[in-house]
């Protein structure tokens, strides 16, 4: 009986504490009734009597399972609303962008390319235009695909990602371009040593072999290509056959050398061709190709040249206000920010020192009083000196071609009595622009005046050689006419004299036709007239490497060499 009291006394505290706790929950939710609550609570309480030991143990078990109990319910509840919260945050997302906000939003986007794509040129600190850049960079890719809604947002963003990838397709081949350009890293190269001035030369250089390259791909793709395929091959004809008393030498090298031989009678000079109207199964007009390749030939070269011209007139700054600030243009402009060269550095430093020594001194002179009588009277007896240089080597040139032509009838002539004509020219080519500048020391010009001078008086020299050199020629030509006239006729005498003698033997055939190596034949004056200028080319060639060779490798290398044991500094007189 005393246990099954106590039990129930333990149901009926339960009961009670289970009714507490629940009064307790109510009062924390209704804050306003709270005091009155609690009030009646401890008046009814206190009529009972207080709990033990174990019913308070009980009482906190109780607590900490609802506890839990509750925690768990909230966390429930908790990631419940996030994951609608989430996918409402989503859903609204596309909703909520009016397509004002849009329109901004995409405002943004395109000034932050904008920024990026003109960093470079901003005038701030690295640190800054790092940071910067590194921001703009991290805004486009987070709004750039947020553009638009559902399909139009993935064609947003597949449009954007093209877009990129065209720019980097773009910035490769870019990058392949360059490699693909011809002595391009080289020519870098001797920039980041020697500074742009003496890569400049390199790259006037490579202009004028792709010049040539594209005029000789216009003589060998439509002259000679369609000749040599679809016109007589050799020996069908006598222009096109070695005559048969110059086979036994016509493989020799001295042969050879003055373009004799085989080389005389092929497709490198006019006679070889062909003086029909059409050659081959496709009729193509040979002679039509040969002039109008001539006319392309000149026209291009005309255009690329002025072309050329009106680019570097565009870029060039040597005709502005220079001379109304030089020291400001000589202390801003001067240096070449793509010397890498230690070496080459101290040479520039030491090169703008010197220049601006001389513009004090030019100033100076400026300002000094000076006789202009003199002066003048210098400038016309420079021109004076010029001109009869000119005129002699005119005269020269003339002189020497008509003792040529006497040569060229002569047997057993010498090595330089066939090489008169190319090494007078060439030599006359190496002296006498040093010449004309040494006589430009007289007029005082300024440098740049007196560059244009200098340029001008070594074209009329050039020119005027090769105009002498072709008036010459002209009555070598003329002499090769009239003994073209004469060998015609000994060749018709000669073709009829061997059907004459096939027919006086009695024999009603045809007769066989004539070797063309045994056929007479006068000279070509065209191929006359190409064997002179190939031999001018080829003679000019080997006088520029001979030049290069002796004036400059072996005078580096004596410099270089003997400096160390020399009484003063061969290098500092010699290379400056």
């Amino acid at each position: 009986k005393d246990k099954e009291e106590d039990e129930s006394q333990e149901e009926d505290s339960c009961s009670q504490q289970n009714r507490a706790s629940k009064r307790k929950n109510y009062q924390r939710k209704n804050s306003d009734g709270k005091k009155a609550g609690e009030e009646g609570s401890r008046q009814r309480e206190g009529g009972k009597k207080a709990p033990t030991k174990d019913q308070k143990e009980s009482e906190n078990k109780e607590k900490k399972t609802n506890k839990k109990g509750k925690e768990g319910e909230n966390k429930q509840k908790t990631d419940r609303k996030n994951s609608t919260s989430s996918a409402s945050s989503n859903s609204s997302d596309e909703e909520s962008l009016s397509e004002e906000e849009l329109a901004m939003l995409m405002e943004q986007v395109e000034q932050k390319k904008k920024l990026i794509s003109t960093m470079r040129n901003k005038p701030w600190r690295m640190v800054k235009k790092l940071s910067v850049l590194r921001e703009a960079q991290a805004f486009v890719e987070k709004f750039e695909g947020a553009l638009g809604k559902g399909k139009g947002k993935k064609l947003y963003a597949y449009k954007m990602m093209m877009a990129k990838k065209w720019v980097k397709f773009k910035r490769d081949f870019d990058n392949f371009k360059t490699q693909c350009i011809p002595w391009e890293m080289k020519i870098k190269e001797v920039e980041s040593h020697f500074g742009s001035s003496v890569a400049s030369y390199f790259i006037f250089l490579r202009w004028m072999y792709g010049v040539n390259l594209v005029l000789f791909g216009l003589i060998f793709g439509l002259v000679i290509i369609p000749e040599v395929l679809m016109g007589m091959p050799y020996g069908s004809m006598p222009r096109k056959t070695v005559p048969r008393a110059e086979q036994a030498t016509a493989m020799d090298f001295s042969v050879l050398w003055d373009f004799e031989g085989y080389i005389k009678y092929s497709a490198l000079f006019y006679g070889y061709y062909d003086n029909q109207r059409t050659i081959g199964w496709l009729k193509y007009r040979l002679p039509m190709a040969y002039f109008m390749v001539g006319i392309s030939v000149f026209g291009y070269s005309l255009m690329v040249v002025i072309r050329s011209m009106a680019r570097n007139a565009n870029e060039s700054t040597a005709d502005g206000d220079d001379d109304n600030f030089i020291f400001s243009w000589k202390m801003f402009t001067s240096w070449d920010y793509l010397i890498g060269n230690p070496e080459t550095a101290d040479n520039k430093f030491a090169s703008i020192t010197t220049s601006f020594k001389e513009s004090i001194v030019d100033e100076q002179e400026s300002n000094k009083d000076e006789n202009i009588h003199l002066r003048r009277f210098l400038r016309v007896l420079a021109n004076i000196l010029i001109i009869c240089c000119l005129c002699g080597s005119g005269y020269l040139i003339y002189f020497v071609v008509k003792r040529s032509q006497t040569f060229s009838k002569m047997q057993n002539v010498g090595w330089y009595e066939r090489n008169e004509v190319e090494i007078v020219m060439s030599l006359l080519g190496m002296f006498c622009p040093p010449l004309f500048e040494t006589i430009a020391a007289l007029e005082n010009y300024h440098p740049r005046i007196g560059l244009k001078w200098q340029l001008g008086r070594i074209f009329a020299l050039f020119l005027g050689n090769l105009y002498t050199f072709l008036l010459a020629l002209m009555d070598d030509v003329n002499e090769k006419l009239a003994e073209e006239d004469v060998v015609k006729n000994i060749t018709h005498w000669t073709l009829l004299g061997h059907h004459n003698l096939s027919m006086g033997n009695g024999s009603t055939a045809t007769p066989p036709p004539l070797d063309p190596a045994d056929v007479p034949r006068g000279p070509c004056w065209e191929t006359t007239v190409g064997i002179e200028f190939v031999r001018l080319t080829v003679s000019d060639i080997l006088v520029t490497y001979i030049t290069i060779l002796v004036g400059d490798f072996i005078r580096a290398c004596f410099v270089r060499f003997v400096n160390y044991c020399w009484c003063w500094d061969l290098e500092a007189g010699f290379v400056s």
